[in-house]
């Protein structure tokens, strides 16, 4: 399977060239990523543990989808593409924030989606190891007793969700 190829960006998130997955993330180069926190009827957010297969933060929970932005596309088409990839669904979105690359992103510019959705999910195995629904009580006591099992931008993404 071919490498993904990235838009590199600046710090305004304007696009100064294209790289190969690999050498962006060697080089710490600022690229783009979404993540989508999917809410059940229930209130629960569905997190996601990674798959062991991935090359940053192998089982370790993040948000119920995420993934970056293939050079040329948009971060509104790369939402619902990493949704239907990762857990198989097409919900609507809503767009919540953008957050700024930087090494607490893992020098990803970020747009947090959310959606709400009871269907039943499809997960991809080379993706995601677990799925878990917990309130939102849960997740800020699980990310304040063991930060380390969570993903450090699922942290900064969490965070600022609390408190808005």
């Amino acid at each position: 399977m071919p490498e993904e190829i990235f838009d590199v960006v600046n710090e305004r998130d304007e696009v100064i060239g294209q790289a190969p997955r690999s050498q962006v993330h060697a080089r710490k180069l600022l690229h783009r990523a979404i993540h989508i926190f999917v809410f059940t009827s229930r209130g629960e957010l569905l997190l996601q543990k990674r798959s062991e297969f991935k090359d940053e933060y192998p089982l370790k929970f993040t948000s119920s989808a995420s993934g970056h932005l293939s050079a040329g596309e948009t971060y509104d088409e790369a939402a619902p593409r990493e949704l239907r990839e990762e857990l198989g669904i097409a919900v609507p979105l809503v767009r919540l924030q953008k957050f700024p690359a930087g090494p607490e992103t893992s020098f990803e510019h970020t747009v947090l989606y959310r959606a709400d959705c009871d269907l039943p999910l499809k997960i991809d195995p080379a993706e995601v190891a677990e799925l878990v629904e917990w309130p939102i009580a849960e997740v800020q006591r699980r990310v304040a007793a063991e930060p380390d099992e969570f993903c450090p931008a699922f942290r900064v993404l969490f965070d600022w969700f609390c408190r808005m």
